[in-house]
C-alpha cells in the first residue's frame, strides 16, 4: 500500500533568549495517516521503518514519498509490535504479550523468520536494541524475580534468556513500559534499562549484558502506572529519564531527571514546569547534550539548557515516539499517523 505526503503546517512559539541559534518553531509534514498505533520507528537512510498494532509493519520512503506495509500472520493472532531494532541487513520486530514472538525481517526481500518465541501468561516485552550487527538485547516485564532479558550474539538468528541469578532482583510490582521503544539505551558497550511501577530504577551494564548494576532514581514511583517510561543518553556520562504518572497526565513534577555520571546518580529538573507525562525523550544530535525534545500527553516540548527549562512547540498529544534524522529533523509517530518535524531557528535579525 502506498500513500503520498499530503499535508504541511507550521507551529511557532516565541522563546525569549539571547541565544539566536536555539529552535523556536517547528514545521510539520504529515507523511501518512491511517487507523494505526505506532510506538517504534527506526531510521534507515531514506526508509523509516515502523512496527504497529494489528500485525502490521512497514516503512515510509522519504525519497519516493510513499508507504509500503505488510502483515505478519500467525494463525488467528492479532500481533501488537511495540519494539523494533535493526542490523545492517535485517529489521527485528517483537510482540508485547503472550505469546512473545520475535521476527527477523530481511530489509531487501521483506522475508520474515520467527527467531524466538516465549509462552507465559505474564510475558510482556517492552523494548529492543542492538549493540552491533551481531549482538542485541530485548527486555520485558518480570516473570520471576528479575526483568525478562533476552540476548543474541549471532546477528539475531537465536536468542537466549538470562537467568535471574545473572540479574539484579526487582521489587514486587516493578516492571517496564512499552511506550516508545526507549526503555533501553546503548552507547558503545554500555547499556541502560529503565523501570517503573513499584520502583523506578536504572539497570546498567558496561559489558553488553554480561554483568549488571542497579541504581535508584527520584522519578515518581510506587504506583502501577508511574515511573520511567523513556530514557536517552547523549554520551556515556550524560543522560535523561522521564515519564511520570500515566493516571495523572498533567503532573509535571517528579517526572524529569538528569545524570552526569553515567546513571549512578540522578537529579530532578524542571519541577512544576514544562510537560507532564512523557512517552519519549530524545537528545538533539550534535547539541553537546544541551538540547532535548519530548513527546507525550502535553505535546512536543523542547529544551536548550539540558532540561532545566522547557517550551511547548506543539500541543499534539497523540505522538508516542520520536527519532532524529539530523540535528534539525525528526520523525515522530503515534496514534493514526507518522510525521516529519523540521526544527527552525529564531531569525537572528529579530
Amino acid at each position: 500500500m502506498f500513500l503520498l505526503l499530503n499535508s504541511c503546517k507550521t507551529v511557532g512559539y516565541d522563546i525569549e533568549s539571547k541565544d539566536k541559534t536555539i529552535y523556536t518553531s517547528i514545521k510539520i509534514d504529515t507523511l501518512f495517516q491511517d487507523n494505526i498505533s505506532i510506538r517504534s520507528v527506526i531510521i534507515d537512510a531514506n526508509k523509516i521503518w515502523y512496527s504497529a498494532n494489528n500485525s502490521r509493519f512497514g516503512f515510509y520512503d522519504l525519497k519516493k514519498k510513499a508507504k509500503f506495509e505488510k502483515k505478519i500472520t500467525n494463525d488467528s493472532l492479532m500481533l501488537e509490535f511495540r519494539s523494533g531494532a535493526q542490523t545492517q541487513k535485517n529489521i527485528f520486530l517483537l510482540t508485547v504479550s503472550n505469546p512473545a514472538l520475535l521476527y527477523k525481517v530481511s530489509k531487501t526481500e521483506l522475508k520474515t523468520t520467527l527467531v524466538y518465541q516465549e509462552n507465559h501468561e505474564k510475558v510482556f516485552y517492552d523494548s529492543m536494541q542492538f549493540w552491533n550487527n551481531q549482538e542485541g538485547i530485548a527486555i520485558g516485564d518480570p516473570i520471576d524475580d528479575c526483568l525478562s532479558i533476552i540476548i543474541t550474539r549471532d546477528g539475531g538468528n537465536t536468542w537466549s534468556k538470562l537467568n535471574c541469578n545473572q540479574l539484579p532482583n526487582v521489587a514486587e510490582g516493578e516492571a517496564a513500559f512499552a511506550a516508545s521503544n526507549t526503555n533501553i539505551v546503548i552507547k558503545g558497550n554500555a547499556t541502560w534499562i529503565v523501570t517503573g511501577g513499584k520502583k523506578a530504577r536504572v539497570l546498567f551494564s558496561n559489558d553488553k549484558g554480561l554483568s549488571w548494576k542497579i541504581y535508584e532514581t527520584p522519578i515518581v514511583q510506587g504506583k502501577a502506572m508511574a515511573g520511567i517510561f523513556t530514557a536517552d543518553f547523549y554520551d556515556s556520562k550524560n543522560g535523561f529519564i522521564s515519564g511520570g504518572d500515566y493516571e495523572s497526565l498533567n503532573q509535571n513534577y517528579g517526572n524529569k531527571s538528569r545524570t552526569s555520571d553515567g546513571g549512578k546518580t540522578w537529579n530532578l529538573v524542571a519541577e512544576n514546569q514544562g510537560f507532564g507525562y512523557a512517552s519519549c525523550i530524545q537528545y538533539v544530535p550534535h547539541s553537546k547534550g544541551k538540547s532535548l525534545v519530548s513527546v507525550g500527553a502535553s505535546g512536543i516540548y523542547y529544551s536548550y539548557d539540558s532540561g532545566n527549562s522547557w517550551k511547548q512547540l506543539a500541543s499534539d498529544p497523540s505522538l508516542f515516539t520520536i527519532r532524529f534524522i539530523d540535528n534539525h529533523t525528526a520523525i515522530a509517530a503515534g496514534k493514526d499517523k507518522m510525521i516529519r518535524i523540521k526544527f527552525i531557528k529564531k531569525n537572528p535579525k529579530q
